[in-house]
């Protein structure tokens, strides 16, 4: 069996300030530490999402960047199972945009984009669509 890695970000543009601006970091922290431990040996688990402590606020600009990332065996195989509880995970949060990269040995880099189609998703909408680019390097 080969390793693959899978890594990326989810973003939500915080435009709001306050009370508003920390109840969506709360959601979408809550949602990141409901996950399950790696201990259990689940797809996603709760260590391998890095929340940034706050937006970065410079010029008016406020956005919020979950970094996530882990090394599996093959994760190809369960690849549409992955997708269903990565999917889960977004349902309960805010965000604009999640970007998820699948690097395989024999099955290239795959990038795999989520948008919504409001300025952004709430919590239990299902507002969202998924696209996905496919990229192979070889070297001869």
């Amino acid at each position: 069996m080969s390793e693959s890695i899978v890594y990326g970000c989810i973003r939500d543009m915080v435009i709001a300030r306050g009370e508003e601006a920390l109840q969506r970091r709360e959601v979408n922290r809550s949602v990141m530490s409901a996950l399950p431990t790696a201990d259990s040996w689940p797809l996603l688990s709760r260590e391998m999402f890095a929340p940034a402590p706050s937006a970065v606020d410079h010029d008016d600009v406020r956005t919020d960047v979950i970094h996530f990332g882990s090394s599996y065996k093959a994760i190809e195989h369960e690849w549409k199972t992955w997708i269903q509880q990565f999917e889960s995970i977004l349902k309960g949060m805010y965000w604009v945009s999640a970007t998820v990269h699948l690097e395989t040995l024999y099955n290239g880099v795959h990038t795999f984009v989520w948008e919504t189609d409001a300025d952004f998703h709430l919590p239990n909408s299902s507002n969202m669509s998924m696209r996905c680019e496919w990229t192979h390097e070889s070297s001869f």
